[in-house]
């Protein structure tokens, strides 16, 4: 189980507020400073490795550049917490390696609390206020993904190059 501090937002954070597209031309380690900057200013300076990026419906939504999953991965976001997500957003998380959680309960969770996630049996704990919510259990081939660090790096680790 893995413990951090939340990060929260709301319904309909598309891939344009993620990865703000007048940065685009930029470098993702040059880009990522810029991160959620038109909703949360502070999020790129602010965010540690190990806390949550958490979301309610919809994340992802808009344009299926990968650029909004890599912003996220550069500055260290491994696990991503929505109720829903755009088909494609959650798609290119996987493929650059970070893991999506679906979970129907997000909007009990607020900004600055601490949560454990327990991918593996579908469990989040709310360290902040005891509560317990039900999540997507992520399968072994994705983690397997993940832990390689994206989708490319996985395939080369299978065919032993």
């Amino acid at each position: 189980m893995k413990q951090g501090n939340v990060w929260k937002y709301g319904d309909n954070i598309n891939t344009d507020i993620i990865s703000p597209p007048q940065y685009m031309e930029l470098q993702i380690e040059e880009a990522k400073k810029y991160t959620m900057a038109t909703v949360d200013p502070s999020f790129a300076s602010g965010y540690e490795k190990g806390d949550y990026f958490v979301a309610e419906h919809n994340l992802g939504s808009g344009s299926s550049r990968e650029t909004a999953p890599l912003m996220l991965k550069a500055l260290g976001v491994k696990f991503i917490i929505a109720m829903d997500y755009a088909r494609i957003f959650y798609r290119n998380c996987i493929n650059v390696g970070l893991l999506p959680i679906e979970c129907a309960e997000t909007a009990k969770i607020k900004p600055g609390q601490t949560i454990e996630l327990d991918y593996k049996n579908g469990k989040i704990v709310n360290k902040t206020t005891g509560e317990t919510y039900g999540c997507s259990k992520i399968p072994t081939h994705i983690t397997e993904i993940a832990d390689c660090g994206g989708l490319i790096e996985y395939i080369k680790a299978k065919q032993g190059k």
